[in-house]
């Protein structure tokens, strides 16, 4: 793995047609956002880039949103886009660092080696000027991937309400203050607002500057410590569906640190069938 899990638009142009690279685009918006990644990324790419659907590589059984495959459901989707272990797997996102952690975190837990965020996503390809590809794109060839899952990058309801129980685990959401004090309702509906009792929040993008990269390694451990997390301790991250808990991993991976994500996060804990909720700042 390489030091870092962040690469920069810079560094990723000079490796272009490198042939152990994959380019991924993992752009994903909520449905009140009324954008569509798929549909910008026909438009418009990073050359050589695939696109990874979050919603549809994701487990059919479950009405929760995007949750986890299995891993031989995951293998097989991987392998239709061309992700071979042994690559060097790059992600990014139109927003900047998104849900491009969250596929980042997927291909981790499912056993790949070499995933990287391009830091800032397109927005920093933009900024420095560097080639985009429009029109038809080209899926390369399939791959045979092996099924494999690292159990200890995900976390079930029970394992969250032990770790809250017990204090084994902090628990860090990733939602906004507002959405966290259930000031705000949840862009889902159905869901009641709050938080778990005992859960630590730092908003997503407290970890963010404001071109959509991430902050300095310093600036990232200063935000866990204002939030009252400290990052040498077992972290679950949660946020409204496992996406921007996502984001909040990947900090503590750049911090040398490694989280572990409440898949089902506030779409699950927050339904008629969760866990125990509180408002305010309890």
């Amino acid at each position: 793995m390489n030091s870092s899990p962040l690469i920069t638009a810079q560094a990723l142009h000079a490796r272009l047609g490198a042939p152990d690279l994959r380019v991924v685009d993992a752009s994903w918006f909520l449905p009140a956002e009324g954008r569509s990644g798929r549909t910008e990324f026909e438009a418009e790419r990073l050359p050589g880039a695939v696109f990874f659907d979050i919603d549809a590589i994701s487990d059919p059984a479950t009405d929760l949103p995007h949750m986890l495959p299995t891993p031989e459901v995951f293998a097989s989707a991987a392998g239709a886009l061309g992700l071979s272990r042994e690559s060097e797997v790059v992600v990014y996102d139109s927003f900047g660092v998104r849900s491009a952690a969250r596929a980042w975190w997927t291909l981790r837990a499912m056993g790949y080696p070499r995933v990287r965020v391009l830091d800032g996503g397109l927005r920093a390809w933009r900024a420095a000027g560097l080639p985009l590809e429009t029109g038809s794109y080209r899926v390369p060839p399939a791959v045979g991937v092996s099924p494999e899952a690292r159990p200890e990058w995900v976390r079930s309801q029970s394992e969250v309400t032990s770790a809250l129980e017990t204090g084994s685990a902090q628990v860090v959401d990733a939602r906004s203050a507002p959405r966290f004090r259930g000031e705000a309702p949840e862009p889902r509906p159905g869901l009641r607002s709050g938080h778990m009792p005992g859960a630590l929040n730092l908003p997503f993008d407290g970890l963010l500057t404001a071109e959509g990269q991430m902050k300095s390694p310093a600036e990232i451990a200063a935000a866990f410590t204002a939030s009252g997390v400290d990052p040498a301790r077992p972290v679950i991250a949660t946020c409204g569906s496992g996406v921007t808990a996502s984001v909040l991993a990947l900090g503590l991976e750049i911090l040398g640190s490694q989280a572990a994500v409440y898949d089902g996060s506030w779409a699950e804990w927050g339904g008629a069938s969760g866990g125990d909720v509180v408002t305010g700042n309890a």
